[in-house]
């Protein structure tokens, strides 16, 4: 894990440089202070103030305005511990309609504050007459957030890349320890959270609105959909998580179909293969070896410090890589690469590679609130498969999740959870890329099925997320102006290729 306290590289800065940052300090503080009652922004009963929305490691930020709600914990208690949830207000860059969009983050863990500013692109069309309101689910960000660490204090979502269960169900059990003092940890599910959007909504004065759920936020939409038809306008699910799927289950499947997937354009590409080997076959190989467990430590660069760490390989690492990089066609395209050079004995990619992975993880994941969704609403239905056997990930997933459960309190999941969304009425559009690791296009089929007035869009060569790739943001602003999904003209969306499997250390081929 990277120590975000440990002393910049570059330096301390020197006596003037120190004075001169406290001056700016202070004035920055007395125009706080003085704020000018004008740039403050009203929406309903709310009254919101301007803010700036950050995402990880991006060098810009988005204006927005944002306020802080106050709810009920249990919200079956209106007596129960209170908790402030972070809303922000993204406004139209015209005049708005009336009913605005809301953006529901993935993970489960993701904080719709933060995540917001990775897809800004994707509503640069849409927001022309909608605002876009974004609030941070129960447990995440802003709202009470659930942040497991480590035995070194650091937020992180395990011990280390070597854990097995029963060290996964320690991890989970301090975690529930140390948390508990500031949550109630059964009431920070799917079913909270979209009862606290819906009171959200009528603070807003708003009646309708259209939602836009990304991963785990589909499932979210579905759920809030379902319960509150009459005021949902329109529906958008990109990487769609069926109702009745368990989340879990299929991951180790899915990862697996997604590499063949990717493996065969690297031997079908010719240069990928001729240069750097089948990768299929030197994964078996380096797999072999790194869960051996006889390797020395490698050195290696941190990508975020730039400091020198040293760290032994093993079989985590490596699984890390190949599932959270399968996600994007553009790091998609890295991994032969980067299987080649383990093969070669050369590991210091891998693990450069794998310990920035894990920051960006935990920077972006709550995994107490990641825990409350699962162990919730999936945990009861999950079950170790003998066809998980031989796969990347294997059926160390589902004993991992099973393990922390089995210390997690649980909340109570809805009774009709898993019914599918099958509104006649309600307009929906459901996007799918093709090589998706964990949410494939089968998926979208199953949802898109039971609704009369839903269409699949599946984007060729596309991995996790597609809603601003390509043309889609301009099919996106069309769908909200005519809340008709059927009446989308997709065709621009050929023109959206896979990039090519690398060839070497440059990258793919002219």
């Amino acid at each position: 894990m990277i120590n975000r306290n440990q002393p910049s590289p570059l330096g301390q800065p020197t006596l003037a440089r120190r004075s001169l940052t406290a001056a700016m300090l202070l004035s920055v503080s007395a125009l706080a202070c003085a704020a000018d009652p004008a740039t403050l922004r009203r929406q309903g009963n709310l009254d919101f103030e301007p803010c700036a929305l950050h995402a990880g490691n991006l060098p810009y930020s988005i204006e927005a305005y944002c306020t802080e709600v106050e709810v009920a914990e249990d919200r079956s208690n209106p007596e129960s511990r209170r908790i402030s949830l972070g809303l922000a207000w993204v406004p139209a860059s015209g005049d708005a309609e009336p009913d605005p969009i809301v953006m529901l983050a993935g993970g489960p863990g993701q904080a719709a504050k933060q995540a917001y500013p990775m897809v800004n692109h994707a509503f640069r069309d849409a927001r022309r007459n909608r605002d876009v309101f974004l609030l941070d689910a129960r447990g995440t960000g802003d709202s009470n957030p659930l942040v497991c660490r480590n035995a070194a204090g650091v937020a992180a979502i395990t011990e280390s890349a070597e854990d097995d269960p029963n060290q996964a169900g320690e991890f989970a059990r301090r975690c529930v320890e140390a948390l508990s003092q500031k949550a109630d940890l059964r009431f920070y599910g799917t079913s909270e959270h979209i009862d606290d959007l819906d009171e959200v909504r009528q603070r807003l004065a708003i009646e309708k609105i259209n939602l836009i759920g990304i991963s785990y936020g589909t499932r979210v939409a579905q759920q809030y959909a379902a319960r509150y038809p009459e005021h949902t306008r329109t529906v958008v699910l990109d990487a769609v998580v069926p109702n009745t799927l368990v989340l879990g289950a299929e991951h180790a499947r899915n990862l697996e179909d997604a590499l063949n997937q990717q493996f065969e354009r690297c031997v079908e590409a010719g240069g990928c293969a001729e240069k750097l080997g089948n990768p299929r076959e030197q994964l078996t190989q380096v797999r072999a070896l790194l869960e051996q467990g006889e390797l020395e430590e490698v050195s290696y660069r941190d990508s975020t410090s730039g400091l020198w760490q040293k760290e032994k390989p093993a079989f985590g690492h490596l699984a890390l890589l190949l599932r959270m990089y399968a996600y994007s066609q553009e790091s998609a395209t890295a991994l032969p690469y980067l299987i080649h050079e383990a093969s070669e004995g050369r590991y210091a990619d891998l693990l450069a590679q794998a310990r920035a992975l894990v920051g960006n993880l935990t920077d972006q994941l709550y995994h107490g609130m990641q825990l409350s969704v699962s162990c919730t609403e999936d945990a009861d239905d999950l079950s170790e498969s003998s066809a998980d056997d031989g796969t990347v990930m294997g059926p160390e997933f589902i004993a991992f999740t099973k393990a922390q459960c089995a210390v997690w309190p649980r909340g109570t999941r809805d009774p009709n959870f898993r019914q599918p969304l099958s509104n006649p009425e309600l307009p929906v559009l459901v996007l799918s890329g093709e090589f998706d690791p964990v949410t494939p296009p089968r998926y979208g089929e199953e949802v898109v099925q039971h609704l009369p007035k839903g269409r699949h869009l599946i984007m060729k060569g596309q991995g996790h997320g597609a809603i601003g790739l390509g043309c889609m943001p301009k099919l996106y602003a069309q769908f909200l102006e005519t809340a008709d999904a059927k009446a989308l003209k997709p065709e621009c969306l050929g023109r959206l290729k896979p990039l090519p499997p690398f060839a070497g250390v440059y990258g793919w081929e002219p």
